[in-house]
């Protein structure tokens, strides 16, 4: 053993500090086999010793690729006192994964099971080590030269779930985890007494919070014999069960596992009884599951909604709902709360400076959990990873989140950038933010319909360069109004033509990554429109938030037609009346031989239809400007600039004609008042028909 005052600073050292503090005390528990912390580090300790003569140097690295049980942990300390780093891998993940992974850690060795030996040979890795030979873990000959790391020192590459493609490694170092383990000693109140339960797989980095989290503090970490985040099939129902019988006092969920296990205890009114605190992440939570599941434990347990990203080590911040004031329309908002002690985290701007609070811009994390960046990407590391003046250490982390901070200080998550093709760089917040927010506004709106039970509404690209916001919905069965045609018109009516979806998919289930995150690559494309509507769905049925259906073939649409007719009539009759107050003489046909009296008379009704039109636009046009999918700044200006053409031809005729053809001051200002706007005006339309829908602009 080391004393403490001679290994400072290491995650490995705080578990050496357990061991010496209460040997006999359980560190693991899984099924009916245990490790207490006394066994845990011994073994480790030999452990350590014959990686290092089997070629594991210091700062090399080792991947760990075992199933669930209690020497996986064994594993992972042990390549920690050898003073390597280690890269948690999934034996079971797909061969391409691993393929993938493996090649671009390039471990110096691979730790695993005999089962597994030959699969990940295949996937390239060169120098195996099965930990379940007698021959690997015998007992070293002499003590091997120990190399103590630091605070510095990388501990493990965490390869993040690659919902945006390939995951990449999060190069950790030691300060790391232990900022991040301070962060949640704190909030957490996490003692030795604490049981934590750990369900997720080895290759997240959840998996490494858990046990960091229990095995520094000196607590028991009970594992799973289930894998809840992998294994599809897993009986959700066993749960309440197994927190029961090994007294569960802390557990972390992502939000898949989480609705699920609300429908389950809705469903059987059953309980978790002795957890005192769930943290649930790893993808947009909203506010009305959180409270739903707040109410269902009872106040003696804290259930937070947490936020973070691996290259900021596993979560940054955390909301506690209890006595919060929970307003109308928590089933459209996501509040992820406050920073972790030891985390900053702000809100930029396009120009990457912090925001005022109440603006959405891009989440940005900086403090002691801030990786080192990416494995074998530095131009990646360079992107994300930016130097800021506004911070104390002059980084920080681009998340590609949109957040905003609310007058009170808590952070609310707006949407993650995918939600939208293509990453989120700080030249694109501005654009993106509007499709991100538009997208976020009508998920939350289809989430409000009674028939729905969960939805998703992203940007897909069924055809190159043609973008489509779609809404998919997991339906209650059997229900009223929850057929594609129904929840498209619903949406419509709910949003008033604001971006809304162009179609609602309903799905039997949201497809997911390994992660459990939605897998946006997966959504199946919408089918092409239809030009009639079910007859069910026309006659249409009361909604949540929705109108009952009316007279039989009149429709919303149909009433929206009707006010902008009565307006367009109202204007042009109104322009026509007040010609003569307001440019009397401009309209005199006195001077007109009588044969061209009737085409005059109709060129200055026409003028006035045309002001009538252009008013009735001004009412009623932008909606249907905004639904064709283009930038909000260039929907603006083209909805303005269809306004000034139909709009100005009445002022402007009357005018012209009331001036002298010798008058060249007036005449100049009314070329530049109003012929050089309509130019411009016919560019800007011009534009907006030859961009593509969701172009930059």
């Amino acid at each position: 053993m080391v004393a403490d005052e001679e290994r400072p600073g290491t995650v490995h050292g705080l578990v050496e500090r357990q061991a010496r503090r209460a040997p006999q005390a359980v560190a693991v528990r899984c099924g009916g086999a245990e490790l207490t912390y006394g066994e845990l580090d011994a073994r480790a300790d030999r452990l350590a010793a014959v990686l290092a003569r089997r070629g594991l140097p210091p700062g090399g690295r080792a991947a760990v690729a075992l199933g669930r049980g209690t020497e996986v942990y064994v594993a992972l300390l042990a390549v920690l006192k050898a003073g390597a780093s280690f890269v948690p891998v999934e034996p079971t993940a797909p061969d391409a994964l691993l393929r993938h992974v493996l090649a671009d850690a390039a471990p110096d060795l691979v730790l695993t099971e005999q089962r597994h030996r030959a699969r990940l040979a295949d996937a390239g890795g060169s120098r195996v080590v099965c930990l379940d030979h007698t021959a690997e873990t015998a007992p070293p000959e002499g003590e091997f030269e120990r190399r103590e790391a630091g605070p510095d020192d990388l501990a493990c590459v965490f390869y993040t779930s690659g919902s945006t493609g390939l995951p990449t490694g999060a190069l950790v170092e030691h300060r790391n985890l232990l900022t991040a383990y301070a962060g949640w000693r704190e909030v957490y109140g996490l003692s030795a007494e604490d049981r934590i339960l750990q369900t997720a797989s080895l290759e997240f980095d959840v998996f490494t919070a858990d046990w960091v989290r229990a095995l520094c503090t000196g607590a028991t970490l009970v594992v799973t014999p289930f894998n809840l985040t992998l294994d599809r099939t897993a009986d959700l129902g066993a749960l309440p069960a197994l927190v029961a019988e090994e007294r569960i006092t802390v557990m972390e969920l992502n939000v898949r596992t989480a609705r699920r296990l609300t429908a389950l205890l809705e469903a059987s009114g059953a309980g978790l009884p002795g957890v005192r605190l769930l943290t649930v992440g790893a993808e947009k939570w909203y506010l009305d599951e959180q409270v739903a599941l707040q109410r269902l434990l009872g106040d003696f347990t804290r259930v937070l909604n947490v936020y973070g990203l691996a290259e900021a080590t596993v979560d940054s911040t955390y909301f506690d709902v209890r006595g919060a004031a929970v307003a109308e329309g928590a089933e459209q908002v996501s509040l992820i709360g406050r920073p972790f002690p030891g985390t900053r985290v702000y809100v930029l701007g396009p120009d990457s400076a912090p925001v005022p609070a109440g603006r959405v811009g891009e989440i940005a994390i900086a403090g002691g959990g801030l990786t080192r960046g990416y494995l074998n990407r530095s131009a990646e590391t360079s992107r994300r990873f930016i130097r800021a003046s506004f911070d104390p250490d002059g980084r920080v982390l681009l998340t590609g989140d949109l957040g905003l901070l609310r007058a009170d200080g808590v952070l609310e998550f707006v949407g993650r950038a995918a939600a939208v093709v293509g990453p989120l760089g700080s030249d694109r917040v501005t654009t993106v933010t509007s499709r991100v927010k538009a997208a976020v506004r009508a998920e939350g709106v289809l989430r409000a319909h009674p028939a729905v039970r969960e939805a998703a509404v992203v940007e897909v690209e069924p055809t190159p360069g043609k973008r489509l916001t779609v809404g998919y919905a997991v339906t209650v069965p059997q229900a009223d109004g929850a057929d594609g045609w129904s929840l498209t018109q619903y949406l419509a009516e709910q949003l008033k033509g604001f971006s809304a979806p162009a179609a609602v998919v309903p799905v039997p289930e949201l497809p997911r990554t390994r992660a459990g995150k939605l897998d946006r690559a997966a959504l199946p494309l919408p089918a092409p429109p239809q030009h009639t509507a079910p007859r069910a769905a026309k006659a249409g049925a009361s909604r949540k938030g929705g109108k009952a259906g009316g007279p039989a073939g009149v429709s919303d649409k149909d009433g929206l037609g009707c006010y902008t007719l009565f307006v367009t009539v109202a204007a042009t009759i109104l322009a026509r009346w007040s010609t003569d107050h307001f440019y009397p003489g401009s309209t005199d046909l006195s001077g007109v031989p009588s044969d061209y009296h009737f085409w005059f008379g109709l060129l200055y009704w026409a003028e006035s239809a045309a002001f009538g039109a252009g008013v009735a636009f001004l009412l009623f046009g932008l909606p249907a400007v905004l639904r064709q999918g283009r930038s909000l700044r260039l929907s603006l200006l083209t909805y303005l600039s269809v306004f000034w053409l139909l709009a100005s031809w009445w002022p402007q005729d009357n005018l012209y004609r009331l001036t002298a053809a010798t008058d060249w001051p007036r005449e100049t200002t009314m070329v530049y008042v109003f012929n050089i706007p309509l130019m411009l005006a016919a560019v800007v339309v011009v534009t907006f028909l030859l961009s593509r829908p969701g172009a930059k602009k």
